[in-house]
């Protein structure tokens, strides 16, 4: 399976300690290099995401061929999430981790499967990684996630912890 990740889902797992999820449900986990800069190089270390990416030999930075479908997309989003669409693209990803809406509204009008950081929590539930998903979710909160209240709540019945 190949999957490619943006930036928040990488922190957001790494801040709340659940960074390991990630190889546990997908293996290996692509990123575009606008990702790995915006986590390791230019970021600040946030709950240990710096060093967990740095780190992690199941995490594969991979150079983005097609520079002018990057270039068209930084009209609407950041480069580290133009990069990701393109990457998974590129790579026929089955998945992309992905977080912003305009991002995630891309990749629908693409086809592309998405999972944001609570459905990730969610898919590990559902698969026996987890046996709760809501402490999790709180800490994401305290984290400065912004997460609305009806994600939560959509999340949580599917988890069946509502």
């Amino acid at each position: 399976m190949i999957v490619v990740s943006n930036t928040t889902p990488l922190i957001g797992l790494a801040q709340i300690q659940r960074f390991d999820l990630l190889q546990r449900l997908f293996g290996e986990v692509y990123i575009p290099q606008a990702v790995y800069d915006e986590a390791v190089i230019a970021g600040r270390e946030e709950g240990g995401a710096k060093r967990e990416i740095s780190s992690a030999a199941w995490i594969k930075t991979v150079n983005v061929t097609d520079r002018l479908a990057v270039e068209v997309l930084l009209d609407e989003m950041d480069s580290g999430e133009a990069e990701v669409i393109v990457l998974a693209r590129e790579l026929r990803a089955e998945w992309v981790l992905m977080d912003e809406k305009k991002g995630r509204r891309k990749l629908s009008q693409m086809s592309i499967n998405r999972i944001g950081t609570l459905g990730i929590l969610l898919k590990a539930k559902q698969v026996g990684l987890l046996t709760e998903i809501r402490s999790d979710i709180e800490k994401l909160r305290r984290q400065g996630f912004s997460i609305s209240q009806d994600v939560i709540d959509a999340v949580l019945q599917q988890a069946d912890e509502k």
